[in-house]
């Protein structure tokens, strides 16, 4: 997490101190309104050069402050998966292949996403075991060996052959995560779809709805008398 701190310049100080310095070179200071008179344009010196003066903005990287929700796995994940993300970015900023980083800033942000869902439900934290143990660490490993590999300027050998595999397994390791967000979606998946169901039925059932499965009999009725008459002759084939 980033922190941005303003700094004062501290030119218009100099400034003042240098009217002031002027003054009492210029005009000697043998009484108290003097010293009034010179403290006065000290002042407005040091208040025209400030606004001239843009102070100067540092960003800094902050350590976040640790979540304390009263559930200590949950704590722990959450502590985790803000270690990874930053190690996300870091890789992210390293790798000059823009693919990789493509793919490294796609992994952020599907690890963003199971990482809220989880805190939002925390009872979705056993489906992420797996996800937080192996998954996640083995993918920061293999990135971190890339990252190395890529800084020594060797194409070919093991080298060229690690890195090309690394390259290789990304595109299924982002399907992966993926599909690990989705699955935490999936009991709210069954629920929504069990609800449209009770409701497409019970709309049907009222004759809320164009579903000619669930009409009822006298609905049926109904609309035989609204038929127009075809004068009484019918065709049988």
């Amino acid at each position: 997490m980033k922190k941005v701190i303003v700094h004062k310049s501290a030119v218009p100080i100099y400034i003042a101190a240098g009217a002031w310095a002027a003054y009492a070179l210029l005009f000697p200071l043998y009484r108290v309104g003097h010293f009034a008179i010179a403290a006065a344009v000290s002042a407005a010196a040091y208040f025209v050069s400030r606004c001239f003066c843009k102070d100067v903005k540092e960003e800094i990287e902050v350590e976040p402050e640790p979540v304390r929700t009263g559930n200590e796995a949950l704590d722990e994940m959450i502590a985790q998966g803000q270690l990874a993300l930053k190690e996300m970015r870091r890789l992210d900023d390293n790798i000059a292949d823009e693919v990789i980083s493509r793919q490294i800033r796609r992994l952020e942000e599907l690890s963003g996403k199971i990482f809220d869902q989880v805190k939002q439900r925390p009872e979705k934290l056993p489906q992420i075991r797996k996800f937080m143990s192996y998954y996640l660490p083995t993918t920061l490993k293999l990135l971190n060996t890339y990252d190395r590999m890529g800084g020594q300027g060797i194409s070919g050998g093991n080298v060229g052959a690690t890195m090309e595999r690394v390259e290789n397994i990304m595109g299924t390791i982002v399907t992966a995560f993926e599909k690990q967000l989705d699955a935490l979606f999936g009991a709210e998946a069954l629920d929504i779809s069990t609800d449209i169901t009770v409701l497409e039925n019970m709309l049907a059932r009222e004759g809320l709805s164009r579903d000619t499965v669930h009409r009822t009999v006298q609905q049926e009725k109904q609309e035989d008398k609204e038929e127009p008459s075809d004068g009484g002759i019918q065709l049988e084939l």
